[in-house]
C-alpha cells in the first residue's frame, strides 16, 4: 500500500506536489505574512521559478494568497465569499448587503472620450456624442475584491458619479432613479490575464487571471444604455447557474 502510493505520487505533477508542500508552508503561517521571495521560495521548495508559480495559482484562486506587485506575495485574511445565482441581475453592492458584509468604493477615474465605431453601432448614437467611462475598484473589508468599468452616454446619469450618492453601482443608480425603463443583460464570461492597469487597482502582478463578465444592459425596447467590464479576483465570488435537462 505505502509502495503504491509512493509510486501514484511520483506520477503526479511537479506543480501538484510542489502545490502540498507549499499548502504545509501557508498552514504555519498567518494572515498578513509575507512570504519569501519567488527565487528564495522556488530555491526552498527545488523547483523552477514557472513550477512555483503554477502551484500558487491555485491558493491564489483559493483566496489564501496575494501577490502585490513589487511588494510581495502575502497570506490573506479569509473573507466572506459573495455567492449568487446568474438568473438575476444584481449589483455587488446588494450581494453583499445580504450577507452582511461591508462594501465600499475605492479608487473612481472618469473619462469622456468618443466613441468607437463599433460603439456608434451598439449604441445607436447620434453624431457628436461622447461616452463617459466611469472605472473603479470595489472594496470588501477594505480589500480590492473587483474592478468594475461602464461605458454609457453621460446624460443617462442622473447626478456625478463623484457625488457621495454614488456608491459604485451603476445599475443601482438606473433602478433608484427610475430611468432608463431596464429590460434584459446579456453577460459574456471568460478567464483573462490582468493587465497592468488593472493588476494595479486590485494590487495583485500584471498576468494573473481573473473572471471577466463582459455585459450590455438593455431597455425594455432593446436599446443598450450601458456596455460593463467586471474583472473579480479569484476566491472572492462564486456564480452558479441552475441548467434544465433537455429530454431527450
Amino acid at each position: 500500500m505505502t509502495r503504491t502510493k509512493g509510486k501514484q505520487s511520483r506520477r503526479s505533477p511537479l506543480y501538484q506536489r510542489t502545490a502540498e508542500k507549499l499548502a504545509a508552508l501557508l498552514d504555519k503561517l498567518s494572515a498578513g505574512d509575507r512570504l519569501p521571495s519567488e527565487p528564495a521560495l522556488a530555491s526552498e521548495l527545488g523547483v523552477s521559478r514557472a513550477t512555483l508559480r503554477e502551484a500558487m495559482r491555485i491558493f491564489e484562486s483559493q483566496g489564501r494568497i496575494l501577490r502585490r506587485q513589487g511588494v510581495g506575495t502575502f497570506i490573506t485574511q479569509p473573507t466572506q465569499v459573495i455567492e449568487t445565482g446568474l438568473e438575476v441581475l444584481e449589483s455587488i453592492e446588494t450581494l453583499a448587503a445580504r450577507i452582511g458584509l461591508d462594501v465600499k468604493m475605492g479608487d473612481l477615474s472618469l473619462c469622456e472620450r468618443k466613441p468607437t465605431r463599433e460603439e456608434i453601432e451598439q449604441f445607436n448614437l447620434p453624431e457628436g456624442i461622447q461616452l463617459l467611462e466611469v472605472g473603479r475598484v470595489i472594496l470588501t473589508e477594505d480589500r480590492p475584491v473587483a474592478f468594475l468599468v461602464d461605458i454609457l452616454r453621460r446624460e443617462l446619469l442622473p447626478f456625478d458619479p463623484t457625488d457621495e450618492r454614488f456608491k459604485g453601482s451603476v445599475l443601482d443608480m438606473f433602478l433608484r432613479n427610475g430611468q432608463p425603463k431596464l429590460g434584459y443583460s446579456r453577460t459574456d464570461i471568460t478567464a483573462v490575464p490582468a493587465s497592468a492597469h488593472i493588476a494595479r487597482h486590485l494590487k495583485i502582478q500584471r498576468g494573473d487571471v481573473l473572471m471577466q463578465m463582459e455585459s450590455w444592459l438593455y431597455t425594455k425596447v432593446g436599446q443598450v444604455v450601458d456596455h460593463t467590464y467586471s474583472y473579480f479576483l479569484p476566491g472572492t465570488f462564486r456564480f452558479r447557474v441552475l441548467r434544465r435537462i433537455q429530454a431527450l
